[in-house]
Order: C-alpha cells, then structure tokens, then sequence
C-alpha cells in the first residue's frame, strides 16, 4: 500500500468511511462533520488504491453547486484520471443517460427541459382543449398533485386506476393523460420527467440497465435524506448488480418534504438494503459547544430519527444569545443594527427566516443603513420576462419543436401576427401533425392568413438565418444574443421605453450574455442545446457570488448545506416557525419537519448566533400577536444569554372594548385563543374622530402605502373602518386613527 497520509487526516469514523468499499453501506453524517471530504477521500482511495477505473465511480449532488466543489476536491486528490468520475446532480445524470438513449422511449434526443413557468404555460393549454374550468380546477395545485404523482412514480394510466369513485381525481388523471401527451408531442420533458423517463429506460430495456450497471459500480449519493421515491428507485437499478452503494445523509436535515422528499428512504435503508453498514460521524468542526448542544437539545425532541449527537473539540464558544422586541420592524432594525455594531466582514454574515415574505423588511433596514446584502431565493433570475423570452428564441433555434417557445415570441417583440392568424396556424398544426415552427414554416399552406402571412414567413426567415449562422464555428453564442437582440429589435422596443424597469431589464440581459460567456470560457465543445440545458438546470443557490462583500438574506430551505461564521435567525414565533399549518396539522410529521429545518437554521453558525422574536407582526395586512417559539424553549436557559420582554396580560390597559377580539370570544375555553394567539398585546388607545375630512372618491396619501383612491368608509362604533385602493400596494382596509390618512 502507498502512503496513506491523506487518509490519516481523518477520523477514526470517517476512516472508516472511506475505507469500507464493497457492499451497501450508510453514513449518517451529522451537520457540518465532514461528509465532502468522506465522499473525496473515498473517491481518491477508490481509484489509487483498489485500482477501480474512474469511469466505473458515480457520485450524486443535489445542487450544481455541491458537484462543482466536489469535482473541484476530488481533481486537487486524485493525480490522474479523476475527470473520468461522473459528478453530477440527479437531474444532470438523468439528462446525460437521456440524451443518448431517450429514443428506446419514442423521444428525440434533442428534447427540451421545461421548466414551471412552461409547465404553466402548457396546462393552461391542456385546461383549454380539455374544457376545464379554472375556478374548479387551479392549475398550479394541478402541476402539483401531478409532480407528486411522477416524484412516486404514479403513471397517468395508475393514477386513474386509483381514482376510481373520486370524480375530482378522475378528472385530475384526464389532464395528467392529457399534459404528458403534450409534452411529448413537443418533444419536451419537465424536471420531474427527467427521473421518471430514466426510471422507465432502465426497467424497461435491459441492454440499458446492463450498460450502466456495468458502468457505474461504485455509486455514492450525498444529501441522501433529500431523495424522493423515484431518485430511490434510480439509485436502487443502477446498483442493482454490484450493490456497492454508499449513501451519506442526516436524518435530522431532511426539511423538503413540501418537494417530494421522502425521509424514510434513509430511515429504512437497512431494510431496502440487506447486510447494509452502517457508520455515524457525530464530531463536528464547525461550530462552537454552545452552538451544537443547542441543536442537538432541540432536535431531540423529534421521535422520528436515528439517535446520534454532535459533539466538536472546538472549545464552548460564546452563548447562544435570544432577544425578544414588541414589533416586526424592530427585530429587523436591531438585527441589521448589530451587523453593523459588531464590525464583522458582511460576507460572514447570514440573516436567516421561514418565510420569503420575511426579507422586505430586512430588505429596508439594510438599505436605511447602507448594508450591502445579497437576497437569494427573491424572483429567479431565469424566471423574469426579458430573460424568459431571450431563451425561447434561443430554444426555438435549437430545437423548432418547442411549441411553447415558438408562440411565447411569434409577436414579440410586436409584427402585427394576432391571436386569430396564430390559431389558425394551431388548427393546420394539429391536423398535420406538424409542430407550430414547422406549420408557420409552411404558412403559405395555410387557408385564409392574408397579411399575416407574410409577417409570419418574416420570422421563419430570421430563424433559419440564426440557424446558418450557428453552423459557424467561430460564431459565439454571445454573439447569437446580441443578434437576436438587435434583428428582431427586441433592444431597440426596450430601448424606447426608457424607464428604469427598461433599463433594469437590459441589464438582466446583459447578464444573460455573461453567463454565457463564462459558459463557453469553460467548455471544450460549447454548444447552443447544452447551454440551454445548463440554464434550465441551475438551482437558485448556485448564483450564489462568493467574492462580494455582502449580507446574505435567505429563507432556512435556500440555507442548507452553507455556513456562516455569524447567524441571525429571526422571526423564532409559534405560528410562523414552527408554521401555523405545521401546528394546526393532524400529521405529527409536520412539527418535526420544522423542528429539523430550526436544528438547520442553527447548525449553520459557525461562531455566533442571535435568535430573535417579535410579539407583533403584520400577516396579509393584520397584526398577529405570538408568543416565543416552542423550540427556543427547548433549548437550556444555561446555553442562552437572552432578553425578553415582560408578558403585556392586562386587559384594564386597553381603553376600547375589546370584547369583539377573537382571544376574548367567550364561546372558547379559557386562556384557549383564536389562531393560537396568546391574549396579550401592546396598550393602545384609540381615539375616534367626530368626523374623517376624506370621503369616498377623494385621494389620500398614507405613510407607507403611499397615494390611493377612498372606495368606502363604514362607521364601526369604536372607529371608522377605511377601504382604500392605493396605486402601487393594491386595496387596504384600516381603522381610520391608525391610517393617519391625508387628503390630497
């Protein structure tokens, strides 16, 4: 054997990791203890000392990112060959075995990746062939059920089966027929389709499955407690030869459950994989004592898991430290305030909440105190219009059978090609069995198009010159972009409007063009069909830019798998974390989901972490009261420096008669409130005017709101109740001595 010396850096555990090869074998790796470098370390001992080629290894990632560090460490290991080891995400694994074998399926090769707002576009289309009403039927909840079904691998054909005698799930099954049938005639899959179709290649053709199996022979899954039923069944048929499987996972992270993850696939992994081994890694290195024992107190509480407990040689640390404020606002000036007391680089610094809604507020505090921040998991990038429609002409010169890109940029920017002319091309489309590019290729075919026809041959002719030029090799995909841009004068009607949001939107594209320039810095054989997979693969934490110098706002579920040297988690409410949906749940799982995701928000400190509260919050326009999170009380006074506020129980304080308050309903058991909200509040009193010098129709401006238009008053006894429409935050309805409403 050569020198082990990097092997000696590890832990007698995760040796023992890294060493045990052959056979099933689960690594239970608590936050922050090393599973990257287990997953490296095993890959280099894999090929420099079992002599197994590079090319029979598969290691698996959730994110792009963790793949790119991963291919980075194993590179820096292995001396030699480690190029040939397959690191890539599920769904970039899925997307390599499709492209060469998705034909066994009846696809071509060149399909499409659809991504939601496709999928939006494409059930709209379904709804309206299959005459389905949208207030009966949401086709967001729709994509939902049906994304569920495909994650447990429910064919179209199975899902009515199961819907027999339920008129509701009959119908859903139609429209699940319906939309798959769509998207193979456009030659497109959706992400969940990606691992469905790769499932069905690998049980359905054994030539297949016997050219991966034989080609992958070590297989490693990270992030194993994320996997939903159908990754499982991937992993399971890819093994399925050699069984030389090693998952590595934390039980205690599994927090995506909302997207199909299914925390009993390393529960009862010993189970599906007989004779499996099973090793713990329980030292941590990244945060301080107090920190970690913080976790593991809380996380204890869940029934649900595999016991295990962090511990770290990295000494106690400060306390975990909690404060308590009457208000929202307050929390997020006195978080933003600290960052800026305490002189800590921004970059070390993340502000950590449940719900995206929770940002706006930090969002401001940031911008009064001029604190760069960096807010992830806000509008994707690739989600924005210029962006969306500067890929649909790119996808429609790679591949004319994306009928949902072709008719998203038919008229934009504006040729005059109307709603009738481009229905009139769908019907000669169907009847032919065309795709809509190859039907407005062939419009002089068409009956009755006039005018039109002319305009729509216009942009045949502009897509089959972009598709010339391609076949240059010297032709860049930057300069694809720019050509785009300028001939269909998409810049040119940007430009025109010349307004901020204009200018905003160049500026996206601009963006557009740098990703693509780095993409093609970075691959040997660019080509226009990768990029575009590239793109519709990209997860939102992987834009994540490490160099600036920026406070990072990002909701818990964007935060895993990071880490911070100074962690601010805020809003540590019952009702918002753990959720009122979690809590008000018959499942008992769905408190334990959030106690998991609150055990992650923690273990994402490395040196410091603050949690806050606040008593009062507004939630869709309504002040709710709440009282201090359950599991901040499951954490020892003794590891906590904290601050609270006295409990406000007084009801002689508050001058109005608050009888009508949903906490003072008598119908309910004492101390029993409405919406779990404890009976305490701040003391207010109101003081009612004779009369409001506003009045229905008249303008008025209000602090935050800004200026609206009065649509109704109604006397309420105590105040006047205000109905409001403002310009830019909608309708609001307010008491008039809280509003403080100005006539204009």
């Amino acid at each position: 054997m050569t020198d082990m010396s990097i092997y000696d850096t590890l832990n007698p555990m995760q040796k023992e990791a890294v060493l045990c090869t052959e056979g099933p074998l689960l690594v239970l790796a608590g936050a922050g203890s090393g599973k990257t470098r287990v997953l490296t370390h095993r890959v280099a001992y894999l090929i420099e000392e079992k002599g197994i080629a590079p090319w029979n290894i598969m290691a698996i990632t959730f994110t792009n990112k963790a793949a790119g560090e991963m291919r980075e460490r194993v590179d820096k290991l292995v001396e030699q060959g480690a190029e040939a080891v397959w690191v890539a995400t599920f769904h970039s694994s899925c997307v390599r075995i499709l492209r060469r074998h998705i034909e066994y399926l009846g696809y071509d090769t060149n399909f499409t990746i659809y991504d939601t707002d496709d999928q939006k576009t494409l059930m709209k289309k379904v709804f309206k062939s299959l005459e389905i009403d949208p207030r009966q039927y949401k086709e967001r909840a729709v994509m939902g059920v049906i994304s569920s079904a495909k994650d447990k691998l429910i064919s179209p054909e199975e899902f009515e089966l199961n819907a027999a005698g339920d008129f509701r799930k009959k119908k859903i099954g139609e429209i699940y027929k319906e939309y798959q049938k769509q998207l193979k005639k456009n030659n497109a899959l959706d992400f969940d389709d990606l691992i469905v179709k790769t499932v069905e290649l690998l049980e359905q053709y054994e030539e297949v499955r016997n050219y991966y199996q034989e080609r992958f022979r070590y297989i490693m899954v990270d992030e194993y407690q994320d996997t939903n039923y159908a990754q499982f069944k991937l992993v399971s048929l890819l093994a399925g030869k050699y069984k030389n499987l090693c998952v590595v996972g934390d039980d205690d992270q599994s927090i995506y459950k909302f997207r199909g993850a299914d925390i009993e696939n390393i529960l009862n992994f010993e189970e599906c994989f007989p004779g499996a081994k099973v090793i713990k890694l329980e030292q941590n290195y990244r945060s301080t004592g107090n920190i970690l024992n913080a976790a593991n107190e809380v996380i204890r509480h869940n029934r649900g898991r595999k016991d295990k407990t962090l511990w770290t040689s990295n000494g106690e640390g400060s306390k975990v430290r909690f404060r308590q404020f009457d208000q929202a606002y307050e929390e997020a000036d006195a978080v933003v305030k600290d960052i800026r007391d305490q002189g800590y680089d921004y970059k070390d610094c993340a502000v950590l909440y449940r719900t995206n809604a929770q940002s706006r507020l930090l969002e401001e505090k940031c911008l009064l105190y001029n604190i760069p921040y960096r807010l992830v998991g806000g509008v994707n990038f690739y989600q924005r219009k210029e962006i969306k429609d500067i890929l649909a002409y790119l996808k429609t010169i790679a591949n004319g059978k994306d009928d949902l890109a072709v008719l998203r940029i038919i008229n934009v920017p504006k040729r005059g090609i109307g709603a009738a002319s481009v229905a009139k091309a769908e019907i000669f489309a169907s009847a032919n069995g065309y795709s809509m590019y190859d039907a407005f290729a062939r419009v002089r075919a068409i009956p009755s198009m006039g005018k039109a026809a002319e305009k729509i041959q216009g942009f045949v002719d502009l897509i089959e010159e972009f598709r010339q030029k391609l076949e240059d090799d010297t032709y860049s995909l930057r300069a694809l972009i720019e050509d785009v841009l300028e001939s269909t004068g998409y810049q040119a009607e940007l430009e025109e409007e010349g307004a901020v949001e204009a200018e905003t939107r160049l500026e996206n594209i601009e963006e557009l063009i740098n990703k693509a320039v780095s993409y093609e810095s970075e691959c040997e054989n660019p080509s226009l069909a990768e990029f575009l997979e590239e793109v519709a693969l990209v997860a939102d934490v992987d834009r994540m830019d490490d160099s600036e110098d920026r406070v990072t706002l990002m909701t818990l579920h964007s935060a895993k798998g990071l880490e911070f040297d100074h962690v601010y988690l805020c809003g540590m409410e019952d009702g918002l974390f753990p959720s009122m949906m979690a809590i008000a749940s018959d499942d008992k799982d769905a408190v334990e989901e959030e106690r998991r995701l609150c055990y992650v928000g923690i273990t994402r400190a490395k040196k410091d972490l603050l949690l806050t509260a606040a008593r009062q919050r507004m939630v869709n326009g309504e002040t709710r009261y709440s009282k201090i999170s359950r599991f901040l009380e499951e954490i020892p006074p003794e590891l906590l420096e904290q601050s609270r506020l006295e409990p406000r129980l007084s009801s002689r304080q508050v001058s109005f008669d608050d009888s009508s308050l949903p906490w003072n309903q008598n119908s309910r058991p004492a101390g029993v409130s409405s919406f779990g909200k404890p009976a305490f509040g701040k003391a207010f009193t109101v003081e009612k005017a004779d009369s409001l010098d506003y009045g229905p129709g008249d303008r008025v401006s209000h602090i935050k709101f800004g200026e609206g238009t009065v649509r109704e008053i109604k006397d309420g006894g105590k105040d006047f109740e205000v109905t409001v429409e403002f310009d830019r935050a909608g309708v609001k309805r307010m008491f008039a001595s809280f509003a403080k409403l100005k006539k204009l």
